[in-house]
């Protein structure tokens, strides 16, 4: 249950980053009251992920998952840059994510 706590945490860290675009500096509230809600919701995820889970293992792939999923949500709903070295560099990260996975005790 660890891994599914950690990777909803994850998620809801995507929500809140992108929220913060959307809150213009906290100023607009619906977004403001959205995006708070995804932070504790994150935090909560991770909290009960770090109960069994390592640490350093759950931080990097909690961070991960929202690096890279605001990443490419940047992409998709900013315009941001889609140059090829950006989606190695997404890869790049995915590898890691991916190698604490099968290399966790858990």
């Amino acid at each position: 249950m660890a891994w599914y706590y950690l990777i909803i945490a994850g998620l809801f860290e995507m929500g809140w980053a992108i929220g913060l675009k959307y809150t213009h500096g906290f100023t607009r509230l619906w977004p403001s009251i959205f995006t708070v809600a995804a932070m504790i919701l994150s935090f909560q995820f991770l909290s009960k992920a770090l109960k069994t889970l390592p640490v350093g293992t759950a931080y990097a792939v909690w961070t991960g998952i929202g690096a890279v999923g605001t990443t490419i949500l940047g992409m998709v709903l900013f315009g941001e840059s889609r140059d090829m070295m950006r989606f190695l560099c997404i890869l790049l990260i995915v590898g890691g994510i991916v190698g604490l996975k099968f290399l966790s005790p858990q």
